[in-house]
């Protein structure tokens, strides 16, 4: 019986072949967008699992209260992890303290390339788990020992064993290969983490860290931890709370350190906090690109039951002459039902070619290294049953319909579907159209954000501005090395800063000014620079001076940008003093507010100090009139002549700005890529619909020709139910669309408005593409010959 179900269901695809081609594509097109957002999906709640210690290691951060406002901060005191040792290790496994990932230059031979990597206390390994292809996870012990990916002993050793082998590193010290770990997948936190080398060489190389009069008045380490087996995460990191506030001062008490455990299987999803509480994050636009996925199926399952019932009329005879010769109607149910599930089945095998071939592309935009997983048989058995569900969500209602005729009517030929029943197939179009209308809208708000905030000014001139690292070598040569440049015409200016011109490396407390009340605790951008950093990004004084070298005090003075100048509430701010741990720095100058984090929050009080020792960037401004090419050729062989033990890597600060709309940007990308997906799903169930509406009104086409009717006015009665059922969908999307627009930008402190345009241009697009579709159809059947059209039965 079943056998039987599936050749008619087979016969009758081959016998309208366009319906099914039309069917089959449009489902493989839902179902192929529905496979790609569960692999995303399903990577995205995968991230760090590879870590057998996933739900037991979390990152030690901080929440302190500081210019009115509570921040919350993964930096801590690099002798945070040695206090929870000896306070609380009864509770915790392992408590590392590790540095923040950097480049480092790595050499080894001839060859030499940057990688990036951290130092970290010798438990690391265990503690997440590295797969170790060479030696053994406790590589870490000897202070000048390296753990390397198996990426960087290829690129090194290529087949050679890499074992005890010495590398040097950043031209200062030489490290020997302990341990060969398997390479992170894309999906870890740790995954550009190439190079491990023991916390004892980072302290080594920087004796100030043990030097320092005050180990808890700096934040510059990251600290890591993994619970004991039969600790409980929440009530551990309610434990540890205090444990910095009872090291620091009682004059640091003000800013209220509160430490806390954040899990690693919140890293990912829920890493984004709001005055000291978790408001989620990446959480989000797994729910967005979810319920994207299901609409988008249920988009190409209407079209399904569309136009089965839309053909019901064609159908009606055989399902008179099966019930009159004994078929019962679940006998009717399972063959209309076999017939969905067949193309599903089809549409799924299609799907997943449509996957293979669109996947590379989607990893380019999603920032992702997903894989189809062909050889899991999990995979198959849940795209399987996928298929089937699909198949009976698409064909429950025309089975259910179809199978309910009356007998006797459709065998005399008196059957007719009647005046409400092309309602339900009216319906499922206003909700196809509601849909789609609503992903354009959404689509346009998120590029219009991106765009208001990319519009946003700056401060400064980001164009023919690049960045690279200081040495120690560069750095004693830095005159020299500005003047031969500039000689050569590569550059127009150069300067050395504490931190990119677009991030935050440092902050400061300890400021205090007249007026300011004694109970309040701050924390400014507070950026290092050398002279003439102000000429090299092209900053806009508004009062008073730049750095100079014709005035040596200049060491003991700020420039603040407006929001500083606002926040501490000077007026005629140019020669006040403002202290800095008890020590007398006079303002000499007010710039524009230049954004250096986000562009969607407001630009955080900020200075600036002079300082001639090494810091850690170099900028310079690029030659307008010199090929770019041919400049970086010329600062290249400078650099690597001067400091030869570190590769040339400039980035353009334009790029790196960039960067800070990446998120915002994949989001837009793929938001259009499923309303585009949407929209060509909802108009080939148009497309269908308008066909078969065109062919059962063939003879009254006719008709009204012979009567004078032009092809205008034909047109526009084709085209115009379609139209209204358009509008009508529109305005159910727009207020959906409305409220969802408003709920996504309040998570933005600087947000663009709805305008109107949008939802006009939507709506707008949304007519023009029903014209569009619906035209072909309509325009083709008003050009028909009448009397053919007559003569048709």
């Amino acid at each position: 019986m079943l056998t039987n179900y599936f050749k008619i269901a087979w016969r009758n695809l081959q016998k309208n072949r366009v319906y099914s081609m039309i069917n089959i594509g449009g489902l493989a097109v839902g179902m192929g967008v529905t496979i790609l957002i569960a692999l995303w999906v399903i990577d995205e709640l995968g991230y760090d699992r590879y870590h057998q210690n996933y739900d037991r290691i979390a990152q030690v951060m901080q929440h302190q209260t500081y210019n009115g406002n509570v921040g919350t901060q993964e930096s801590n005191p690099a002798a945070m992890g040695e206090e929870i040792r000896n306070v609380y290790g009864a509770d915790f496994r392992y408590v590392l303290q590790a540095s923040w990932n950097h480049e480092h230059t790595v050499t080894f031979g001839d060859k030499m390339f940057l990688q990036e990597g951290s130092f970290f206390e010798p438990q690391v390994a265990e503690m997440l788990t590295l797969k170790m292809i060479h030696g053994s996870r406790n590589g870490l012990q000897e202070m000048n020992s390296i753990l390397i990916s198996a990426a960087v002993a290829k690129t090194y050793f290529g087949d050679d064993d890499p074992m005890g082998k010495m590398l040097r590193i950043d031209d200062a010290v030489d490290v020997k290969v302990t341990g060969v770990y398997e390479d992170l997948p894309f999906n870890s936190s740790f995954r550009d983490m190439k190079i491990i080398m023991p916390w004892s060489l980072y302290l080594s190389q920087n004796k100030w860290v043990e030097q320092m009069e005050n180990p808890w008045g700096s934040n510059f380490t990251r600290t890591f931890a993994m619970i004991g087996d039969h600790a409980e995460m929440e009530s551990l990191s309610k434990k540890i709370k205090d444990v910095k506030l009872n090291k620091v001062s009682q004059e640091e008490h003000r800013y209220n350190p509160q430490v806390f455990l954040h899990p690693m299987s919140k890293w990912r999803l829920y890493s984004e906090f709001k005055n000291g509480v978790n408001i989620g994050g990446r959480i989000t636009n797994i729910w967005l690109f979810g319920t994207i996925g299901v609409f988008v199926l249920i988009l190409a399952c209407i079209n399904f039951m569309n136009l089965s019932t839309a053909r019901s009329e064609k159908r009606a005879k055989e399902v008179g002459i099966r019930k009159a010769i004994g078929s019962l109607r679940k006998q009717l149910v399972a063959q209309f039902f076999s017939e969905s599930i067949l193309i599903a089945v089809l549409a799924f095998v299609l799907s997943i070619l449509l996957v293979y071939l669109v996947l590379p592309s989607f990893n380019v935009v999603a920032d992702k290294r997903i894989d189809i997983p062909f050889v899991d048989f999990t995979f198959w058995a849940t795209g399987v049953g996928f298929a089937i569900f699909t198949g009976v969500l698409a064909g429950i209602y025309p089975a259910l319909y179809l199978s309910s005729f009356n007998p006797v009517k459709t065998l005399k030929g008196t059957f007719r579907v009647g005046r409400y029943a092309a309602i339900p197939r009216k319906a499922l179009v206003v909700l196809q159209f509601s849909i789609s209308t609503t992903l354009i809208i959404g689509t346009i708000v998120v590029y219009k954000q991106i765009t208001f905030a990319q519009n946003r000014p700056i401060g400064y001139n980001k164009d023919g501005l690049i960045r690279a690292s200081v040495t120690d070598d560069l750095h004693k040569h830095f005159d020299a090395i500005r003047e031969e440049l500039m000689s050569a015409g590569a550059i127009v200016a150069m300067a050395e800063s504490g931190s990119p011109t677009t991030q935050v490396w440092n902050t400061n407390g300890g400021f205090d000014w007249e007026g300011k009340d004694p109970n309040q605790a701050v924390d400014f951008p507070n950026n290092a620079v050398s002279h003439d950093y102000g000429n090299v990004i092209g900053w806009k004084l508004k009062e008073g001076r730049d750095f100079s070298r014709d005035f040596a005090s200049d060491t003991a003075t700020f420039i603040l940008n407006e929001s500083a100048v606002k926040f501490i509430g000077l007026k005629d701010p140019v020669g006040k003093i403002i202290r800095w741990e008890n020590q007398p720095y006079t303002v000499i100058g007010v710039i524009e507010d230049i954004l250096v984090q986000s562009p969607y929050a407001p630009v955080r009080p900020a200075m600036w100090h002079l300082n001639t020792d090494a810091q850690n960037v170099f900028l310079m401004k690029l030659n307008p009139q010199t090929n770019v090419k041919s400049a970086l050729s010329k600062i290249e062989s400078v650099f690597k002549r001067e400091s030869p033990g570190r590769p040339f890597s400039p980035s353009f600060v334009d790029e790196d700005y960039a960067q800070k709309f990446g998120d915002e940007k994949r989001l837009g990308t793929l938001s259009s890529f499923f309303a585009v997906l949407a929209i060509f799903i909802s108009c080939l169930g148009l497309f269908a619909l308008a066909s078969f509406v065109a062919e059962q009104r063939t003879k009254e086409i006719g008709i009204r020709k012979v009567l004078g009717a032009s092809v205008p006015n034909l047109w526009r009665m084709l085209s115009q139910d379609f139209v209204v059922l358009v509008i009508i969908s529109c305005l159910i999307a727009v207020p959906i669309a409305y409220y969802l627009a408003v709920g996504w930008l309040s998570s933005y402190e600087y947000k663009t408005d709805l305008s109107w345009w949008i939802f006009t241009a939507a709506v707008t697009g949304a007519i023009a593409i029903t014209l569009f579709t619906v035209s072909y159809q309509a325009i083709k059947a008003s050009l028909m010959n009448p009397v053919k059209s007559l003569r048709t039965e």
